[in-house]
């Protein structure tokens, strides 16, 4: 035992973190959590392969590829050793901000997690449920985590708290004792990085390199921990009087299960953007579809959370327009939907989408702020009429969660049709319902071959 426990290392927060990974690192994960760590890898690895749309994207995998050879390829691509097909698979997945999130955590716990995990778990000849059970681990320490080192204003969280998350989650799949697991989330919380919300106000895609910062620091302290490096024991409990803005609340206990509130996104938009474009989605169904021209005002009210990181105006790079309550209202009216393709030429600088865009008025509603409560109410004006509709929930949230139709139909979309190197659609289709269906014993390199 690390002899400066006494200084900070019985935090209740600490504790509780312990409990986590006690709990779930000697068990296989139980059957609702097995389920949605399935359903995280369909979604993540479809947002991946749409990711690769971009030049950026795929000129970083080639370059890594290069650099660091080795087993793990995505389809068509070159063949990558375990860390470069990390950055490369965190990167591509948050490209277009569709992947998913964990609304308490207030960030996503899971992308960071596929990205290590998969191609390691290839690599060692893992099963399905090997990975599925170092998943599960490995997101309930990251959502914690995340509830916990609140981020600071001005920092944004890809970079710091999940790489925490994957390093319990790798140090599981290493085989690591629950102490083993404990030091490699204190030799991550040693080093997370101050990561800034700049990139995004400004439009640089810095920011979608943050996530793989996460997956590469996560497995560097993975196995160091496997290798006997060691850390305070209090180091994240120093991390947080030091460097978080913690709100105080209490943390929810190990026996709950954080991962059955991921959400997944059926949109390509940061998750305060849903709320709007699911309004707008049903009034253009009220409007009967393409014809936008006779709209004079739109008006969004929605709680000041969103204004605050969303309020970006005239955006004018696909990152600033993913975090874009206007723009995600104006795309969803202009073209029925919001999916990667309304941030890439033509559609992008498309006049109507635009005039749209600049006509969107948005209001802080006090009553969903003083709450606490996400929602929206959309009003869009047509010579003499209004038409409005509000929003309590959407869909992929934990009330209201993607079926297995609508995740495969995402999927499908994602890796045949969006993917510059996409999928045969029966291989996608086979690789989904593979991943979904198969048993924990299954390899899980028989169900990526379907794939790459």
């Amino acid at each position: 035992m690390r002899a400066d426990t006494a200084t900070h290392g019985a935090s209740p927060e600490r504790a509780l973190l312990q409990a986590t990974v006690a709990l779930h690192a000697l068990r296989p994960a139980a059957g609702d959590s097995s389920m949605q760590a399935r359903r995280l890898l369909v979604d993540t690895v479809g947002c991946a392969l749409a990711g690769r749309h971009a030049d950026e994207v795929r000129g970083l995998e080639a370059a890594l590829a290069a650099c660091e050879p080795g087993e793990f390829r995505l389809p068509q691509g070159p063949s990558m050793g375990v860390q470069a097909a990390a950055q490369v698979l965190a990167m591509a997945a948050t490209w277009d901000e569709a992947c998913e999130g964990q609304a308490l955590a207030h960030g996503r716990p899971g992308v960071p997690l596929v990205a290590a995990l998969l191609p390691l778990a290839l690599r060692r000849g893992s099963t399905l449920g090997e990975f599925v059970d170092a998943f599960v681990l490995g997101y309930e320490v990251g959502a914690r985590c995340g509830a916990w080192l609140r981020i600071r204003p001005g920092m944004h969280v890809d970079a710091n708290w999940p790489a925490l998350g994957v390093a319990a989650g790798v140090a599981r799949l290493l085989g690591l004792a629950p102490a083993g697991i404990d030091q490699a989330i204190d030799i991550a919380a040693c080093q997370l990085a101050t990561s800034l919300y700049l990139p995004v106000r400004e439009g640089r895609t810095a920011r979608n390199t943050y996530l793989g910062h996460s997956a590469s620091l996560g497995l560097q302290a993975a196995f160091a921990s496997a290798a006997g490096i060691d850390a305070p024991a209090g180091a994240l409990a120093h991390y947080a009087q030091q460097h978080a803005a913690p709100t105080g609340q209490a943390l929810p206990g190990a026996q709950v299960a954080l991962l059955g509130d991921a959400y997944i996104k059926p949109f390509a938009a940061v998750r305060h953007v849903h709320y709007g474009a699911t309004a707008a989605r049903l009034l253009r169904a009220q409007l009967g579809g393409n014809d936008t021209t006779q709209i004079r005002r739109i008006v969004l009210k929605v709680y000041e959370e969103a204004i605050v990181y969303c309020g970006n105006r005239a955006p004018r790079t696909p990152i600033q327009a993913q975090f874009s309550l206007s723009f995600g209202i104006a795309a969803m009216l202009r073209f029925g939907d919001v999916d990667p393709s309304v941030y890439a030429a033509p559609r992008f600088d498309d006049a109507e989408l635009r005039r749209l865009e600049s006509l969107v008025e948005l209001e802080t509603d006090a009553g969903l702020t003083e709450r606490k409560l996400r929602g929206a109410t959309l009003s869009i004006t047509l010579g003499d009429r209004v038409v409005a509709e509000t929003v309590g929930t959407i869909a992929g949230d934990a009330a209201n969660p993607l079926d297995r139709d609508a995740l495969v139909a995402k999927f499908m979309h994602y890796a045949s049709g969006m993917a510059t190197h996409g999928v045969a659609a029966p291989d996608a289709a086979h690789y989904c319902n593979g991943v979904l269906d198969a048993p924990a014993d299954t390899a899980l390199a028989t169900l990526w071959r379907q794939l790459a």
